[in-house]
């Protein structure tokens, strides 16, 4: 390589930290790390679950499953790794009952409560500097109030300074989740909770957008909106109680999947048949995906795979759900259709 050349790295290097510039065969660290959301349908749409070392939206209406989906990535991961650590910026109620019932492990949640928003960043971004935490949840933006409007009456509120700074936060944000191209660092996940609000007066157009003006929608690596899509019920007709809530996941930006895609998952909030509270369905839902890959074959009411053979749905899923085996094939089976290129 020419001495100028070398000579340009030697400098960058010293000036912005040593891994600034580095020669593409030396990059032994994915570049895009992976971390579960605990749904393999929503993994899938993902691109192989949550971008590491990125900035990621969840949106939605209010009691739609936005809190319930980052939670369940959290007890997720915490299971795979007895080291994962997360730290909540809870500007929003933080409820450790909730939490815990989605199975998250409270001893391994650091939880910052604030709403004032330039608090709450500046522990977004000190957290991520330590690189010693696995996950940043701020929930959620629409709560986060300026210091200079929490100073004030009602009639003094300060137009457009939460967006000014949303937007610096966010140039800053990206530096603090850099991890090395070349040396083994600790990945680490920053997931914002964001609501629509209505636009008032719009005819033509979209009429609803997400606190924090627009800059930091071009930071998000990806973003996905939460929307309830059915509610699960038992009981009697007449006599029915919701016990869960289908969620629909559709991603609305993926700089590394395509963007426009979307998962379906079952989640309870109270015990409900086969499915405990606080839990996924991933049994119907492995069952769905497999279907849908031609994993499993359908001619009519009947079900293939292998030298299984189901009549009805239901038959299929009482058999996932007590062979195990059976289970992590089906979902090996369906991650192998994934990677080979079938989209969803």
């Amino acid at each position: 390589m020419d001495a100028a050349v070398l000579q340009v790295i030697k400098d960058l290097n010293k000036k912005h930290g040593q891994g600034t510039v580095v020669k593409a065969s030396d990059i032994t660290q994915e570049l895009v790390p992976r971390m579960t959301s605990g749904s393999l349908g929503v993994d899938l749409i993902l691109g192989g679950g949550w971008p590491a070392n990125q900035a990621v939206e969840v949106v939605g209406e209010s009691s739609h499953g936005k809190t319930a989906l980052v939670l369940k990535t959290i007890a997720a991961n915490q299971e795979r790794d007895p080291e994962w650590t997360a730290v909540w910026i809870a500007a929003e109620e933080w409820v450790p009952s909730y939490a815990s019932m989605l199975g998250v492990d409270l001893d391994r949640v650091l939880v910052v409560e604030t709403n004032i928003m330039e608090h709450a960043f500046d522990a977004v971004l000190k957290f991520a500097t330590t690189k010693k935490v696995d996950c940043v949840v701020v929930d959620s933006m629409p709560a986060l109030v300026p210091l200079p409007e929490d100073e004030k009456d009602m009639e003094g509120m300060t137009v457009g300074r939460g967006a000014l700074i949303t937007n610096r936060f966010f140039r800053k944000l990206g530096a603090a989740l850099k991890r090395s191209l070349i040396e083994e660092e600790r990945p680490i996940l920053c997931i914002c909770i964001n609501q629509y609000r209505q636009l008032i007066g719009v005819t033509h157009g979209p009429d609803r957008t997400t606190p924090g003006g627009q800059g930091k929608n071009y930071a998000f690596f990806v973003r996905v909106e939460v929307k309830r899509d059915s509610w699960i019920e038992v009981g009697p007709a007449g006599n029915k109680t919701k016990v869960g809530q289908g969620i629909r996941v559709r991603t609305t930006k993926n700089k590394t999947a395509p963007p426009g895609r979307t998962a379906y998952v079952d989640y309870y909030f109270a015990n409900g048949g086969d499915v405990s509270r606080g839990q996924y369905d991933i049994t119907k839902e492995l069952v769905s995906l497999a279907t849908l890959y031609g994993c499993i074959e359908r001619k009519g009411a009947w079900y293939y795979y292998g030298d299984y053979k189901w009549q009805g749905a239901d038959a299929v899923l009482d058999s996932v759900r007590e062979d195990l085996d059976l289970r992590d094939e089906l979902h090996a089976a369906v991650r192998e259709c994934a990677r080979t290129g079938l989209v969803l």
